[in-house]
């Protein structure tokens, strides 16, 4: 499958699932998350805000805060992002075509230059390739920013056994599936 067939298969079985099933299965992978040794030695986390049937983020963010952590979103500024640093879920809104909740500032910019990165995505691969939503936000943001370890939380269908890539694409470090 190219990378358009596997966005359309794999939405198709994202949106068959049911409200329960989406929070069930994202608090199992976010209890895998915080068993790994990437959670533990992370002192900021890099997090999407989850959209439609993703995977649920919002617990995962507030226990980052219980341990203590710094946590930064995305921000979509043209056609590239960045991460902003925020405490407090009133800080974000809606923003753009799909209404993806983001940063209303602008700053103060996320500066970890180790910080763990949650990525999202469609489809990945054993490997850690990974099929985005074609936005190509995440690739060009981690070619900027070298060296983050990144890790992907998705559910088990969403691991596909061979994904198409191309020389831009970049690998996450470790995929978790439920």
């Amino acid at each position: 499958m190219d990378k358009r067939e596997l966005r359309r298969a794999i939405g198709e079985k994202k949106r068959a699932m049911t409200a329960a099933e989406v929070e069930s299965r994202s608090a199992v992978l976010a209890e895998k998350l915080y068993r790994t040794a990437q959670w533990r030695a992370a002192k900021s986390v890099y997090v999407y805000i989850a959209f439609n049937q993703e995977v649920r983020t919002r617990p995962i963010i507030e226990r980052a805060w219980d341990e203590g952590k710094r946590v930064a979103v995305p921000k979509v500024v043209g056609n590239g992002m960045r991460f902003i640093w925020f405490d407090r879920f009133d800080q974000l809104a809606p923003q753009g075509a799909f209404g993806i909740l983001e940063p209303t500032e602008d700053g103060p910019v996320a500066d970890d230059e180790a910080a763990l990165i949650l990525m999202p995505g469609v489809a990945f691969d054993r490997d850690g390739h990974r099929v985005g939503y074609g936005g190509g936000y995440y690739d060009r943001w981690l070619w900027e920013h070298p060296g983050h370890p990144t890790l992907a939380l998705c559910y088990d269908f969403q691991v596909v056994k061979d994904i198409p890539s191309e020389a831009h694409d970049i690998r996450v470090d470790a995929v978790l599936s439920d």
